[in-house]
């Protein structure tokens, strides 16, 4: 799916105003997209050129400057309206998938060294405040600038950054300890932060 979320980008950002891949890319950048949608940005300019190879998108303007390649302005046709639709529909129903890269680990991370386990895991929990304070600041720096739709992205983002935060430093605590491979029946869910 991810050839498709780079699309979806691309002629969302087309439905807005026409623009050059280059303009794309900013606004792709700017709206953290690219980490949202899990997709290269390097991928953009290829996309691009499928959509209008397909006629989804078509080139409106060359802009020419001297000593620099020219830059095509693009606009959305009717049919890749039709085809945003389509994208759009097929994102809102596409499953969620659970992975996440610590999953496997966890599993054996009892085996682990202790110490070892508990750095990476400080490493990862200094990553999580980092994203939990960048979140909070790009939906802060967006409200009333964006739709709410995009507000609710943001949110997300940093309510799922949160649990992110409060999970590591619950399993950190554990791995400090060397309770990994204790078959302790406390709840997990109960235990105080």
């Amino acid at each position: 799916m991810k050839g498709l979320a780079i699309r979806l980008c691309i002629l969302g950002l087309l439905l807005e105003e026409d623009q050059h891949p280059y303009e794309m890319l900013i606004r792709i950048r700017d709206r953290f997209l690219d980490q949202h949608g899990n997709f290269k940005i390097g991928s953009l300019y290829y996309a691009v050129d499928q959509l209008a190879k397909a006629a989804y998108i078509e080139a409106v303007e060359t802009i020419q400057t001297d000593g620099r390649p020219d830059k095509k302005v693009y606009r959305i046709t009717d049919k890749g309206r039709g085809y945003f639709h389509k994208l759009l529909v097929d994102r809102f129903q596409e499953e969620v998938s659970g992975y996440h890269p610590l999953h496997v680990a966890l599993v054996f991370a009892r085996h682990g060294d202790r110490d070892k386990v508990a750095a990476l895991l400080e490493d990862r929990i200094r990553e999580a405040e980092h994203q939990v304070n960048l979140s909070y600041q790009v939906y802060e720096e967006h409200r009333g600038i964006v739709p709410r739709s995009v507000l609710h992205l943001m949110a997300g983002r940093y309510e799922h950054a949160r649990t992110e935060l409060a999970w590591l430093k619950r399993l950190y605590a554990d791995a400090e300890a060397g309770r990994l491979g204790d078959r302790d029946p406390a709840d997990l869910l109960d235990e105080e932060e």
